[in-house]
């Protein structure tokens, strides 16, 4: 089955989970090549289990989410604030925890997924807006099954088949949950304008 994933939600994961003795991955010119590694094997682990995942980039975000990008950039620098503080106590634990926080998807880190994608002969879309809407759009056009994203919005923009955890850990044995949007409305009681 073809299933569209939303790949700037997974490069992040991998960003922050792609590490080794607590730091990301590395090349030999110092350049972070975790979320490669982790595309390349979720991308071969989901292949051998008969899914065809088509990632779906983010575009420009929409302007009603300016509250939202603005209260992101003051959470940052809360944390590197915080940071700058666990190393000067040598608080290894936070230090971890408030480098987590400081991650954030670049336009490099997109290309080069896009890249390797290409090399693996995987489709990819780029959104004009937000990933979910066109993942949303692709399942309601019947291009693929589901919309493989950890954000609900995709049910707001229409999918009928929403996966969570698809793109989660192996090692974190964390099952796929399946939402259908018939169901999620007919139990909440609302309509899909609502």
């Amino acid at each position: 089955r073809k299933i569209a994933i939303d790949a700037s939600m997974s490069i992040y994961q991998f960003l922050i989970a792609v590490r080794q003795d607590g730091n990301v991955l590395q090349n030999e010119d110092g350049e972070t090549t975790s979320h490669l590694m982790g595309m390349f094997y979720r991308t071969i682990r989901m292949m051998e289990n008969g899914i065809k995942p088509v990632y779906v980039f983010d575009g420009k975000p929409p302007t009603l989410k300016s509250g939202e990008l603005s209260k992101r950039s003051e959470r940052r620098a809360e944390a590197e604030k915080q940071l700058a503080e666990a190393q000067e106590t040598g608080d290894a634990e936070n230090i971890e925890r408030f480098n987590k926080r400081l991650v954030k998807v670049t336009k490099q880190h997109n290309d080069e997924c896009k890249r390797l994608l290409q090399l693996m002969g995987v489709p990819y879309i780029e959104a004009p807006c937000e990933a979910e809407a066109s993942c949303a759009a692709l399942v309601k056009a019947g291009k693929v099954y589901a919309a493989a994203t950890e954000d609900m919005d995709a049910l707001t923009f229409g999918t009928s088949v929403l996966l969570r955890h698809m793109t989660a850990s192996e090692a974190k044995k964390i099952p796929i949950q399946e939402f259908h949007l018939n169901k999620v409305l007919q139990e909440s009681g609302l309509t899909h304008e609502q």
